[in-house]
This record gives C-alpha cells, sequence and structure tokens, in this order.
C-alpha cells in the first residue's frame, strides 16, 4: 500500500493529495477554451498522479510543482491554449488576493456600512487570507482540515466574484455561515443515501 502524497500549499498549509482536485482543475483549463472533456482530464489526471507517486520516493509536493506538470501534461498533448488559461486564471487569483483586504466591522444597517468609506476609521484591516477561515472552522468548529478547506474555498470564490476589495468581517462570517450549513448538509445527505 503506498504513502498518502502531501501537498504543501503556497500558504504553509499541508493537506492530502487529491486526484479529484487535479481532474476538476484539468477539466476547468478545458472548459475556458470550449473544450471540456471529462475523460481527457481523467487520464491526465491519472498521469500527474502517477507521475507524483513514482518521483524519487518523494512523499510531498508543493502546490505550484503540481501546477507545472499539470501545465506540461495539457501542452504535451497539444492543449497550450488550456494551460495558458490555467496559467491566467492562477495569476489573476493572486492578483485579486493582494489587493482584497479584510475590515474588521459589524455591519448591521447602511450608517455601518459607511465606515467603509472612511479611510481614517478603516485603519483595522488585514490581507485577505482564506486560510484563516479554514483554520477557525477547524479549531473553533472540530471540522476536518479538508472540509474546512473546501468551505473557505467557496467563501473566497463567493468574495471574488464581488468584485469589492474591502470586505466587511461580518460579510465573511455570513458567507462562512451559509457555505458550512450547506456542505455540512450535503454531507448527512451523502451518509443517508
Amino acid at each position: 500500500m503506498r504513502t498518502q502524497l502531501k501537498v504543501i500549499k503556497v500558504d504553509g498549509n499541508i493537506e492530502e493529495y487529491s486526484h479529484t482536485k487535479v481532474m476538476g482543475t484539468i477539466n476547468n483549463a478545458l472548459c475556458k477554451i470550449g473544450q471540456a472533456d471529462v475523460f481527457i482530464a481523467e487520464q491526465l489526471a491519472e498521469v500527474v498522479t502517477y507521475f507524483l507517486y513514482h518521483r524519487q520516493n518523494r512523499r510531498t509536493a508543493t502546490s505550484s510543482e503540481i501546477f507545472s506538470i499539470i501545465k506540461a501534461a495539457l501542452s504535451a498533448i497539444s492543449y497550450d491554449e488550456a494551460a495558458g488559461e490555467l496559467s491566467e486564471y492562477h495569476f489573476q487569483r493572486r492578483i485579486k488576493r493582494s489587493r482584497t483586504e479584510v475590515v474588521s466591522i459589524d455591519i448591521k444597517q447602511l450608517t455601518d456600512a459607511e465606515l467603509l468609506t472612511d479611510t481614517e476609521t478603516v485603519n483595522n484591516r488585514c490581507r485577505w487570507n482564506k486560510s484563516r477561515i479554514a483554520e477557525d472552522l477547524v479549531k473553533k468548529y472540530d471540522l476536518c482540515t479538508q472540509t474546512a478547506r473546501m468551505i473557505a474555498s467557496m467563501v473566497e470564490e463567493k468574495i471574488f466574484n464581488m468584485g469589492i476589495s474591502l470586505v466587511p468581517s461580518s460579510l465573511i462570517k455570513q458567507l462562512v455561515l451559509g457555505d458550512t450549513a450547506a456542505v455540512l448538509r450535503a454531507q448527512q445527505q451523502l451518509q443517508t443515501a
């Protein structure tokens, strides 16, 4: 039996390698060029997984290494455009992360929202970091790391789709609660099915 490969994320967190996540990444890249194909995504994910597990007895890989291997696999079968779209997506994601800040404001009414426009009041800010959401879910609510990271990713996607650069902490809390409830409900339904 082979040892589970560990992935070292950009933020330093470590999680188990997910073949399904690689397959989803490949299929999303193919979607971007209008050529979604789950079969090709599955085959390429198999190649990536095989390569990662058969490298000189290494049991860890960085997310950047996996990203490079996925791009190389796409290019190897003449999907250079999909590899380019994947690079662009990750570049845009880095830009959004660097430009988004969390502000410690609890917005309950319109006057609270006006605090976001007052640059002197908005001194208590920190850079966006979805890992903080995952860590809080693990520590405070005893969720497994993989579920917590999935919820944090869902919240991040919603925040970035809103296109706002100053995010009130109260908004994050509401999104986390909503997405956590949805994920836990889905998990419960899967267990009873």
